[in-house]
Parts: C-alpha cells; structure tokens; sequence
C-alpha cells in the first residue's frame, strides 16, 4: 500500500522518530498554557471532540451549559421582524416541467452568471447545493424539502451534464459548473471528492461579488424547517457556519457559545452575506485550496477563521471577530443545525425541546449508502412509490428484548455486545426467512447501550446528550454500504488525527492540519499514539463485504434486500400496501392447530418453530400476493436450508454484514468485530484483538 513504505522508513529510523516525536511534546508542553486558558477560559466549559472525518465536508454525567441559558427558551420566529419574502419578478416555480415534446435548451443557457442567479433570488438572498447525478435522489430530496416550507428561491450546482438535464426536466432550477465530473459516486476522501470539495469554494467566491447573500448547502442534508427567518435574526454577520460540535453550549436556539466549540466547523451548510470581509476571505480560501490540491476545502476554512478568533462582536448576537479581526462569525447551534450525531444518536434537539432545522449526514459509517439509510430512518429521505412496494413484498418480525438486557447493570462492553448480539441472532434468523421467502426484510430499530466512533472513548461521550440505551443508526452495527468511511483501511488513521484535534490547543491544532499533508507527519501520528489502531489494519482491505454490494451467487447465494425499521410509519408508505398484511404466530409443533397452512379464523398464520427451508415455501406458497408477512416472533423461527450448499452460501454471505465497535480507550488495536455467529463459539466474549495479526474479521 502506499502508506507502507513511511511506517517501514519510521521504524527504521528510531533516532529521527524520537527527535521528531520529542520536538512534538516540547510544543505541547509550550503551548500549555494556551490550552488551559482555552479549555478552562470559563467555569462552565465543556469538553467537546473535534470529528475529522465529517463528510462534507459519529451520559452519565449532565451538560455543561451556563445556568442562565434557561432563561432563555425557544424564539418564535414568527414574531421576528423579517422583511416579507417577496419572489422576484422573473422567480419562476420549480416543479413546473417543459412542455411535452420541446428540447433540452443550449449548455450556454446554463452558465452562471449574476442574470442567472437573480432569476432565484428572494430578498437578495438564494439557497445553493451542487453535485454529481450519482446524488441526484439526494438533490432531488433537498429540493422537496424547501419547496414543501415555500422556500423556491433556490438552485442547482450541476456537476455534470446527465444531472443537469434530468434537473432540467423535472423543473429544478439548475446551472452548469462546468466541471465535467463523472456522474457516479465518487467516495469520500476520494481524489475527486476533493475535486468537488475545491468546486464549492470557486462557487461561492464566483457568486459573493454578484452581492447576493448565499446560503450553501451540501446535497447530503436535509431541511427540516426554514432557515431563512432564522439568518434574518443576525443582519451583522458575516458568515454563519454549522459545526461538528456534540457537547451542547447553549440550551435554546441562540448561536452556540464560541468560545466552548472546540470541534471543527463543518461546512455543509453555511450563509454567507457578501460583506467585503466575507469576500476577501472566500478569495483567499479559494486561492489557498487551489495552490494546493492536498489541502482538503474544510481544513482551509477553519485555517482561515482561526487566524484570528475572538472577542465577541457584543455580548448579546453570540458573534465574534474572526479571520483577519473584521470578519464577524456565528456558530450555528448544534442542536438545530444537527450533525449526524447530534440528531441521529444524541437526539439533542429533542431533550432540549427543540425544533430542528436541518441534519447534516455526517458522523456515519457507510458512506453514500449509509447515508441514505439514516435519511430513510429519520422518515426525510423521498424515494419513489415502488420503493415501498418491492417486488416479492415485505418481511418484518416484532423484535423481542429481555427488560434485564437493555436496562439493568452498567453500560459496558460487555453489556453492550450482550445486547446486541440477542438482537443480531434474530435478525440472523429474519434474514435466512427473507432469502427463502425472496421477501425484502424490514430491519427492526437496533438498540445499543454504547455510542460507536472512530478513537478509543469510554462509551458515550462526556458531556454529550447520548441517553443509554438508545436506538441507534444501523451502520452502528451493520456494514450497510460497499465500503465504509470507517473500514479498516482508515480507521487508524483517523483515530490518530482526532487524538491531535482533541488533545491539543486551537494553535497546534490547525498548524497540524498543515502538517498532515506530509506522510511523514502522518506516520508520525500514526506510530506515535495509543488511540489509533494497529498500523496492520491500513493492510486490511478488500475483505469486507456488505449488505448492499453485489456478490457472486455461487459464493454467497441470492442478495438480501433490506428496509429501514421506521418504513410503515413514512407516510408515503401506501394504505394498499399496509392493507395487504399477513401475521404469522410461531407455535410448538404438535399442539392443537399446530401444522403447516394452518389459518385461524382471525387470519393469523400458526407455523411450528424450528421449520425448514421446504417447510416455509410449503407455508407461504398461497401467500405470494400478500405484500407484507409479519412475524410475531423470530427466534426460533427457521432450522435449516435443505441444501448444505446453500447453507453455506448464506452463512458466506451474513458473517460479511456486520462490523465493528470502535474503539476501547487503552487498547491497540481498540476496535472489536461483531461476529454473525457468535453463538456457535464456545466461549466467545467481545474484546480487541490481542495483536496484529488478530486483528482481521472472524471469519
């Protein structure tokens, strides 16, 4: 790998590591001082993590938060005094298609220009997001969600012609970037993806001097709730960005306290007034990302605003002097303006009864994929009417959790695998049912005891709105896309950095992100501290296979299709499918009414435990047209498949599904597998591997 040769170079060079490694501990032991004023520069400062892998870019103990905070609850902000939103003349509506049999207008219709932007505008200000047509049901939801709230003031950054026609045809207000991007999924972290990441900068510094305000936006986040009113609260400034933040530093929907955010500002979604200190600052991030292609678009802009930060602009906007001292910047409040794991994990804007604004598909494990899935599971993600009526219909069990296993005794790993594991055989056994019926399995909700991240952690993060036991995202568990943010090829490398970005003053932290475009920095980090995993598992690649990829029948048998557990609560779920329903009641075979094609008078189906592969297509055999069978219970469901051969395709194939849990703070390597099969090894208790050369699946 290409990360190889670095790490040999280190350990042969230990003389140099050690100079190198010291010359580090001397600038932290230097900086000291300039830590404790910034993590103690009040009494109410929380400890909050910084997120480096964020993808636009995943207690006990109560919040911190100043006791004042709950004087203050909740602005309506309909009683804010905003200037009424009056569409432009030439606002044409969205949603409205060419008429039949017209033609695709000219590419140079499409170019950006002031003309082209002014035909969205509203009260000077207009919402963007671009992108590739491999995001285009992301887009097209983005879109959905602010014309449902009467946001049309909007538009479309085409990476591509094929999403940009397809815009064009379905009546999204749409221009070419001219980037001529490839229209598949790129990967994040990918070469291309920081392509993509250099794009949005060149974009926002083209469009300031049109003196438009600019709300830009990632395409993987949804709104939830108009922005607009919100940012009218703030006429002062500048800039405005969301952050990766999961500590809360307020309790209502004010700004977050600057001074208490230490996680990175995450770019996703951000509003920019075309102030001449919001363009001199996007200019010169433009200029820094596009005379070097390693530095990655986010790193750039908290570069920038850390120059300078502080002190605030009064004491009453949450505004603070930024960048060059004349830049006036407001943090975005976590709760509203969610992360991935502030909305999906921590539910914070809940527990502070709060109405969130927008989730941003950060913090998660599973890439694209993994991103869809927690859209759908948060009932935000628009997939056409056949989604929800699959070919072969629907499968879907009531899940049965013991009281003593999901609320007694401490939260540990122990107790956390002991948990998951009961839930991971019974969905084991819905699996094997869903294959031999050919029905698409709806996944139950999955309850953890502990939060899953990239570093070693004591389980649910200090200070954060995690309530244990919480049900938890699937990629927590599961291997729900073709490769993971998280693998076992970046994995160390993250936990790493994010050792550097919690531990470490704002000083060393982003003269850091510098460094970190040198391999040799990285080998340095990786080698150096216990937080990451063993350098072993950058080797580790192309072993993992997950739900959603496509696998070779002979090997693994048929694919498994799968849903989110919150599917018959979508509203866009139809009543002719909900009406369309079948239960089955597990009984012991032998007792009365016990037996095969056995239907009470109710319409509940009894099938004896324990059938077989023959025995449930003997049962569902009539049963075909049904759209959704239900099980009362899965386990002790199904026995066997009647062909070895095909047994051993579906075990091939599910041990494959599951992941890890990351990561045990004094371990390396810190991470544990999951193991499909845990129930069949005598003996088995979670733990990190012992070594290396452990470390890999358990299969």
């Amino acid at each position: 790998m290409a990360w190889e040769n670095p790490f040999k170079e280190m350990a042969n060079s230990k003389p140099l590591f050690l100079t190198i490694y010291a010359t580090v501990l001397i600038g932290i032991v230097f900086s000291s001082v300039y830590v404790f004023s910034a993590i103690y520069s009040s009494p109410n400062s929380t400890f909050s993590l910084s997120m480096a892998p964020s993808t636009s870019s995943d207690e006990k103990a109560e919040p911190s938060v100043q006791a004042s905070n709950f004087s203050h609850r909740q602005v309506d902000d309909a009683s804010i005094p905003v200037k009424p939103q009056h569409p432009s003349k030439l606002l044409k509506p969205i949603w409205k298609v060419p008429p039949a049999g017209s033609k695709m207008l000219d590419l140079e219709t499409f170019k950006l220009s002031k003309e082209l932007v002014q035909e969205r505008v509203t009260d000077n200000i207009v919402v963007v997001t671009f992108g590739n047509y491999a995001f285009m049901d992301f887009i097209l939801t983005w879109v959905k969600h602010l014309t449902d709230m009467g946001v049309e003031n909007l538009l479309v950054g085409a990476m591509d012609t094929k999403l940009l026609e397809a815009l064009y045809w379905k009546g999204v207000p749409a221009f070419d970037m001219g980037s001529h991007m490839s229209t598949v999924d790129v990967g994040w972290g990918s070469p291309t993806f920081h392509k993509m990441g250099r794009e949005k900068v060149v974009l926002i510094d083209s469009i300031l001097p049109y003196g438009f305000e600019l709300l830009m936006c990632d395409t993987d986040m949804v709104w939830l709730k108009n922005p607009l009113p919100y940012i009218a609260r703030f006429p002062e400034a500048d800039v405005l960005t969301s952050t990766d933040q999961v500590v809360p530093t307020v309790t209502d929907d004010r700004l977050d306290l600057w001074q208490q955010v230490g996680a990175a500002y995450n770019i996703g979604i951000f509003h920019w007034r075309a102030t001449e200190s919001a363009k001199k600052l996007a200019r010169e991030w433009k200029e820094m990302i596009l005379a070097d292609d390693k530095i990655w678009d986010q790193n750039g802009f908290n570069e920038l605003v850390h120059r300078q930060l502080g002190p605030s602009v009064d004491d009453d906007s949450g505004l603070v002097y930024a960048y060059d001292g004349n830049l006036k910047l407001g943090l975005l409040p976590a709760s509203i303006f969610c992360s991935g794991h502030t909305y999906f994990v921590q539910s914070m804007f809940q527990h502070l009864r709060l109405e969130a604004y927008a989730v941003h598909t950060t913090f998660q494990y599973a890439g694209t994929e993994g991103k869809r899935h927690r859209l759908r599971e948060g009932k935000v993600f628009y997939d056409p009417p056949e989604y929800y009526n699959p070919p072969g219909g629907l499968l879907t069990f009531k899940p049965s959790i013991p009281k003593n296993l999901l609320l007694d005794g401490e939260h540990t790993i122990d107790t956390h695998f002991t948990l998951v594991n009961y839930q991971m055989k019974q969905i084991r056994t819905a699996l094997a049912v869903a294959s031999v019926l050919n029905r698409t399995l709806v996944m139950p909700p999955l309850w953890c005891r502990l939060d899953r991240l990239w570093f070693g952690h004591p389980g649910i993060l200090p200070g954060s709105l995690t309530r244990p036991p919480f049900v938890c995202p699937l990629d927590h568990v599961f291997e729900v896309n073709e490769g993971s943010l998280c693998s076992y090829n970046s994995v160390a490398l993250w936990s790493a950095l994010i050792y550097i970005l919690v531990h470490c003053s704002e000083v060393i932290r982003w003269s850091m992100m510098r460094l970190m475009k040198s391999r040799c920095w990285v080998s340095l980090v990786v080698g150096s501290f216990k937080e990451c995993l063993s350098l072993e598992a950058l080797k580790i690649s192309g072993e993992i296979n997950v739900m959603l990829k496509e696998m070779a029948n002979e090997e693994f048998g048929p694919g498994i299709n799968i849903r989110e557990y919150s599917l018959f609560e979508n509203p866009s779920m139809s009543q002719e499918v909900k009406k369309s329903w079948l239960d089955v009641h597990l009984c012991q075979e032998g007792s009365p009414g016990c037996q095969v094609n056995s239907t009470s008078q109710s319409g509940v189906l009894k099938l004896p435990k324990h059938s077989t592969e023959e025995t449930l297509k003997t049962a569902f055999s009539k049963f075909k047209d049904v759209k959704v069978i239900q099980f009362s219970s899965m386990q002790d469901a199904f026995d066997r498949f009647t062909d070895k051969t095909r047994e051993e395709q579906f075990r091939n194939r599910v041990k494959r599904y599951v992941g890890i849990w990351c990561c045990v703070e004094t371990h390396t390597p810190g991470h544990i597998y999951y193991d499909m099969y845990w129930d069949e090894k005598p003996g088995w208790k979670a733990a990190p591997p012992n070594s290396t050369k452990d470390d890999h699946p358990p299969w």
